[in-house]
């Protein structure tokens, strides 16, 4: 049972975003690094300050 459309792939074209340029596509990790660090840091302030304002 063959249910693919597809016949061939003749044609076929697919684009990458960003994909020819590595400078872009570094900057996005660094930012994406540098945004889980900072909601790790700030998650742990946050538990360490609510734990000295119940404790």
């Amino acid at each position: 049972m063959n249910t693919a459309p597809i016949d061939g792939w003749e044609g076929a074209e697919v684009y990458y975003t960003f994909a020819d340029k590595p400078a872009v596509i570094g900057l996005l990790i660094v930012v994406g690094v540098a945004v889980c660090a900072f909601t790790i840091y700030r998650m742990a302030w946050h538990e360490t300050h609510a734990a000295k304002r119940h404790g």
